[in-house]
């Protein structure tokens, strides 16, 4: 809601990463569900970001109890990312996730998450911005993973503000990078036909000036770009 005002947006970092970082045109896909088939959304994109949001994937979507009272849900999102998630990495479509994108590509296939995570993972909300979304942690990153192949890094440093997290890990997925506390970070679909990479942690933030969040972003372009041409 803006104001009395249902409304669909979407953060500036995400799409500054986008049209800046992956060196595309970026749109906003505003969360419908079944109003807007997935069929007519895949023949328009090249590419799908799965942002992140201070919403959290409804328990029941991956058979788990109720959350806490507060904590803040979206079904509308539910309703539109997970089947759109779904179709567009098994039609080969380009998929980056993010945060609670990252959770929901766990869901999609078929995993759990965590709805209460180590308070070393959480964001201090009273801290500056620049703070919130500095390093905060290393991950070590998967050797001959996706996430290496791309960056050529073995560790990274990267920001942590979420509540939730990875519980059981979907059918199908690989870890590409987990925390110190074993916590995972990052995932990829293994037999994906076409790019299809989750995140944690916000790329987004600042992604000119970290090496492993250009590289992301310009494989993501790069993928969006053969798609593109391929269709």
């Amino acid at each position: 809601m803006i104001g009395a005002h249902p409304s669909h947006v979407a953060g500036e970092k995400y799409i500054t990463a986008i049209v800046d970082g992956a060196k595309a045109l970026a749109f906003v896909l505003p969360a419908l569900g079944e109003k807007q088939p997935v069929d007519d959304v895949l023949a328009a994109v090249d590419g799908l970001l799965f942002t992140g949001s201070h919403s959290n994937v409804e328990p029941h979507r991956y058979g788990a109890a109720a959350s806490a009272p507060g904590t803040s849900h979206d079904p509308a999102r539910d309703s539109t990312t997970l089947p759109l998630m779904r179709a567009a990495i098994e039609r080969g479509v380009p998929v980056l996730a993010i945060c609670r994108g990252f959770q929901e590509m766990n869901v999609v296939f078929g995993g759990t998450l965590n709805q209460d995570v180590h308070e070393a993972h959480r964001e201090r909300k009273d801290d500056p911005l620049d703070v919130q979304y500095g390093p905060s942690h290393p991950v070590e990153i998967s050797a001959g993973g996706m996430l290496h192949r791309l960056s050529g890094l073995r560790e990274a440093r990267v920001n942590s503000l979420h509540a939730q997290g990875i519980d059981r890990l979907g059918d199908g997925l690989e870890v590409e990078a987990v925390a110190p506390d074993g916590v995972i970070e990052a995932i990829s679909v293994k037999h994906a036909k076409s790019f299809a990479l989750a995140l944690q942690w916000h790329p987004e933030w600042k992604h000119a000036d970290d090496p492993l969040s250009r590289a992301i972003f310009r494989a993501f372009g790069d993928a969006c770009r053969t798609t593109s041409t391929q269709g």
